[in-house]
C-alpha cells in the first residue's frame, strides 16, 4: 500500500472519529432541555455596559 492511500485511510479515520464526537456533543448540549432567554432586568445591565464600553471608543 503506498503513502498516499494510508494517509487517506487516516484522515477519513480521524474525519469519522471527529463527526462522531460533534454529534455526541450536540446531543449533550440538547439534553440540557429548553434554552430560557435572560431576565430583562439582566438584559437592560448587558445593554448599558455595552453603551459605556462603546461610548469610551
Amino acid at each position: 500500500m503506498n503513502r498516499s492511500k494510508i494517509v487517506a485511510i487516516i484522515t477519513g479515520a480521524i474525519s469519522i472519529l471527529l463527526a462522531i464526537a460533534y454529534l455526541l456533543l450536540v446531543q449533550l448540549l440538547d439534553f440540557r432541555g429548553e434554552m430560557q432567554p435572560a431576565p430583562v432586568s439582566q438584559l437592560s445591565a448587558v445593554s448599558y455596559q455595552l453603551s459605556v464600553v462603546i461610548g469610551s471608543w
